[in-house]
């Protein structure tokens, strides 16, 4: 709705919008945010769910379980649209897992010099691991790819390693925790079990130039 209002603000302070046209937003999941014309993305004011709106009249009232309250008094309705947006996909972001792995298997010699690439998703009982590769002295190589690299991706990688090993035709297969950022926590218990981690860079393996100083 775009509308003339006022909006007041009740709870751990108070705060007092003025009389002015504004854009307010009602969305399926109970939130209310007041927006005007001078900011990109950031509301004026707003509550977020679980809350409940009740409405008498020209006056909004919306409040959550904490007590909070946003009063909002409407003296002219501009405009008043409601439509049903449907399912949200979600983000597609640049540089996800996918992309990574495509990447990392283009320039395999990130992983050292003389490493060759097997295939990537190669299968196992499990699941598939991103990059089997080989390094420079011929020995087999398993590699998963994080964005963001934490112990669940390490303890899948075990899992991994576990199975290719019993393959005599493969044994014995290194892993490498490739991520674009390691939790410290993460790279303890890799390197506890072995595991090489390796710090990606993503922009370096798209051929883009980084400005920032990075350790390898």
């Amino acid at each position: 709705m775009i509308a003339r209002c006022q909006v007041d603000y009740a709870g751990r302070l108070t705060a007092h919008l003025p009389m002015a046209t504004r854009l307010l937003l009602i969305k399926a999941d109970g939130s209310v945010s007041v927006h005007s014309d001078d900011r990109a993305y950031k509301p004026l004011n707003w509550m977020s769910p679980p809350c409940w709106l009740i409405e008498d009249g020209d006056v909004w009232t919306v409040q959550n379980k904490a007590g909070e309250k946003l009063v909002i008094t409407i003296e002219e309705r501009i405009d008043e649209i409601s439509h049903d947006l449907g399912a949200e996909p979600g983000l597609q972001k640049d540089g996800v897992e996918a992309h990574l792995q495509e990447l990392l298997a283009e320039h395999i010699t990130t992983l050292g010099e003389g490493y060759t690439l097997v295939r990537r998703e190669y299968p196992t009982a499990i699941g598939p691991v991103d990059i089997l590769a080989r390094d420079a002295d011929g020995g087999s190589v398993a590699v998963e790819i994080k964005r963001r690299g934490e112990i669940d991706g390490v303890e899948q990688l075990t899992r991994y390693l576990e199975l290719l090993n019993r393959d005599p035709l493969l044994a014995p297969v290194q892993g490498v925790f490739a991520a674009q950022l390691i939790k410290p926590q993460a790279r303890t218990l890799a390197e506890d079990r072995g595991i090489r981690c390796l710090t990606l860079d993503y922009d370096a393996l798209r051929g883009t130039e980084s400005d920032d100083l990075r350790l390898f």
